[in-house]
């Protein structure tokens, strides 16, 4: 049965949310288009940040999670960072977590109105850990822990962390649900070239949110004082300044991004997500595909709420637009493809 057929046979839609860090808050502006359009969700795979949204969004919290991210700046995503001495990671999650136990309180996975599965990755086995019962914030605590990042959940023997490392795009786990097409959206997508968010948000004359406008706001209204703190904060979870200040002055007078121990943790975790994701897509395709390229934030700018949702929401018309039937070119203002309907030829873009 292929995705046409798929959808007039009904609306119910099993929702694959993958990791990516900041990027993950496209998979809210997707729900709401999804909503909006009148579909069910009726099963949910998530990955790191498609867990948390993913398990939130079961929980009935997504609004309140909204609000929350999207009240977020620069100062206020500091002040979540909790940096521990641990040798398994720089930050415990601990203010994040509360936050959503503020949401979703004890809730368990098999209490859920939606079937939701979280994926983790356990470093003793080396293997996959779905949870699909138990605690929602230890399966999404165990499954955002980036390794080096962010410290591992321990159960019993196992050594859990961030499910990226493994499947970043759980597939698999909707293949069984019972729903009339899958829509998988990735936030690790490669491109053809780097693109931005501004280059990617459609550009709006109603008032609505625009990534540059916010830009140009907080560029103005964080004073130097925002560059020693972000300077101090990076230096430190980089390892107390495991990178020299030469090592940087010399990077910014050739004109070359200065490198931490941070910023090769994660680009590196990024690259590996998106080649994963690439395997997962071509083994087990869904029926709609939305693909936000990996370029459009880092995995930690989570105080681009606004814009990422909005993103997601544009890419969710774009793709649904085609997958109903509608006029439309399956293409991004980024030249970016977003293809849907699995058997059609892939495109590649120039």
């Amino acid at each position: 049965m292929n995705g046409q057929q798929r959808f007039r046979s009904g609306k119910r839609v099993a929702l694959v949310l993958g990791s990516g860090g900041a990027r993950g808050y496209a998979h809210i502006g997707v729900i709401e288009e999804l909503e909006a359009r009148g579909y069910e969700i009726v099963a949910i795979s998530g990955c790191s940040m498609g867990a948390v949204v993913g398990g939130v969004y079961a929980a009935g919290q997504l609004g309140g999670y909204r609000e929350w991210v999207c009240q977020l700046d620069y100062v206020d995503v500091l002040r979540l960072v909790d940096v521990t001495w641990s040798p398994m990671g720089a930050m415990r999650a601990s203010k994040v977590m509360s936050k959503l136990e503020s949401l979703v309180g004890d809730t368990r996975i098999e209490d859920l109105p939606i079937p939701v599965t979280t994926v983790a990755t356990d470093l003793t086995r080396q293997r996959e850990v779905w949870f699909q019962s138990g605690s929602l914030l230890e399966a999404i605590r165990a499954s955002i822990a980036v390794p080096g990042v962010i410290t591992p959940v321990h159960r019993n023997d196992q050594v859990l962390v961030d499910g990226g490392l493994l499947n970043p795009l759980p597939i698999t786990p909707t293949v069984s649900a019972h729903a009339d097409f899958v829509l998988a959206v990735n936030v690790t997508a490669h491109s053809p070239r780097p693109v931005t968010l501004d280059e990617l948000l459609p550009v709006v004359a109603d008032g609505q949110y625009v990534e540059g406008e916010e830009s140009d706001e907080a560029s103005a209204h964080y004073s130097s004082w925002m560059n020693d703190v972000r300077d101090a904060t990076r230096r430190l979870l980089d390892g107390l300044g495991s990178g020299t200040s030469q090592d940087a002055g010399e990077s910014h007078e050739r004109g070359l991004r200065a490198w931490g121990r941070l910023d090769m943790i994660l680009a590196s975790f990024d690259i590996t997500q998106a080649s994963l994701a690439k395997y997962k897509i071509a083994g087990y395709p869904p029926d709609v595909l939305i693909e936000v390229p990996k370029t459009v934030c880092g995995a930690y700018e989570f105080h681009r709420a606004r814009a990422l949702i909005q993103l997601g929401r544009h890419l969710a018309v774009e793709a649904l637009d085609r997958f109903e039937g509608r006029s439309h070119p399956g293409w991004g203002s980024s030249g970016v493809v977003v293809e849907p309907v699995p058997g059609d030829e892939r495109k590649e873009a120039e």
